[in-house]
Order: C-alpha cells, then sequence, then structure tokens
C-alpha cells in the first residue's frame, strides 16, 4: 500500500496527545484536567494514551519536556542573534518580552504545575531540570561577558527573570518585559568590568 502524502504528514497519536495535554494543561493546569478530556481532544483511543505514555504521570513529564524544549529554543535563538557578551545577556530578557505579549500567555509552566506537585514528584523534577538550565546559561552568558562572579550576576539575573514572569502573568501585565531588561542593564553594568 502506498502511502499519499496527507498520510505522511498526519500527527501521530503521541503528536496529538502531546499538543492536547499542551494546551489543557497550560490553559487549565495538570491537576484538573483528567485524562479523558485529553483524549478526546485527541481524538485517540484511551488504549492510545496507555501505550504511548503509560499513564498521566508520564504524559505530564512528557508534557514539562516538550515545554523546556521549547524554552531552551526560544532562548538560545535570540542569544544567538545577539553580537556582543553583553547583549547576549540582555537577549534573555529581549525573548521573554516577545512571550509576554502573547496573547495565550499564562505564566510559567513549570511553576504552575510546581504548585500543585508533591514533592519528588516528576513534576518537580522536570521543573529542577528546566530551571537548571536557565540558571546555567546565565551563568554561562555572565561569564563570556567578563562578570569576575558570574555565578552571583546569574543568580540576580535569574531573580529578576523570574519575577518578570511572575509579574506579567499575575498582573497581566506584558509590559513589565522593557522594566525587566532595564534592571537587567544595571545588574550587568555593575558586574562587568570597566572597559580600559
Amino acid at each position: 500500500m502506498t502511502k499519499t502524502s496527507a498520510d505522511a504528514k498526519a500527527p501521530t497519536a503521541r503528536e496529538r496527545l502531546l499538543s492536547a495535554a499542551n494546551e489543557l494543561f497550560y490553559a487549565e493546569g495538570v491537576q484538573s484536567v483528567g485524562i479523558d478530556r485529553i483524549i478526546e481532544r485527541a481524538g485517540v483511543a484511551k488504549a492510545s494514551l496507555y501505550n504511548t505514555f503509560g499513564g498521566k504521570d508520564q504524559l505530564i513529564r512528557a508534557y514539562l519536556d516538550s515545554r523546556h524544549a521549547r524554552l531552551t529554543e526560544r532562548l538560545l535563538r535570540a542569544v544567538d542573534g545577539a553580537d556582543t557578551p553583553r547583549d547576549r545577556l540582555l537577549a534573555v530578557f529581549d525573548a521573554q518580552t516577545e512571550l509576554f505579549a502573547e496573547q495565550d500567555y499564562r505564566g510559567c509552566a513549570f511553576m504552575a504545575a510546581s504548585a500543585e506537585a508533591k514533592h519528588g514528584s516528576t513534576i518537580e523534577e522536570a521543573s529542577d531540570v528546566s530551571r537548571a538550565w536557565v540558571r546555567a546559561l546565565f551563568t554561562e552568558l555572565a561569564r563570556d561577558a567578563g562578570a569576575p562572579d558570574p555565578e552571583a550576576l546569574a543568580r540576580r539575573l535569574r531573580l529578576l527573570y523570574d519575577g518578570s514572569v511572575v509579574a506579567a502573568r499575575m498582573d497581566r501585565d506584558p509590559s513589565v518585559g522593557p522594566v525587566a531588561r532595564e534592571a537587567a542593564a544595571v545588574l550587568i553594568d555593575a558586574a562587568l568590568p570597566a572597559e580600559a
């Protein structure tokens, strides 16, 4: 049997389940959305979910892993588009500003999921991985910029990053992005050695 181009492009059950999970979990929370709603939205049989993911916990982990992949892609694209080491640090905040302006922005998926998670859960593990990656990115960029104490600068920038995420969501105010960028510039300039 020959596959048509439509067959080749049809999303797999896994892709449909992840898409449905992403939409529903992000909008409503990982605990409040039941498996039946995800299955219905994805248009797959219940067996497909269990055969593909094993259960809801594994689907939540896959959802968070996919959110992390999007985060890393978005931030790295912004950083790679910047010219100087200082601008590479600020590019993280530029990427956040763009995200905050999206109509369906509902805050950080990891913060929301972690608020509902038990200690030691797969949700906590996925959140820890994502947070560690962002911290490492800030540390690496601070080191590349010549900060004498890159870990300290990274920690300050991470707090500013987290605060802007919370403010953009809780205050429903995307204009905090440029304000966070301005504050980041002050922190960066104070931490970097003066140029000769």
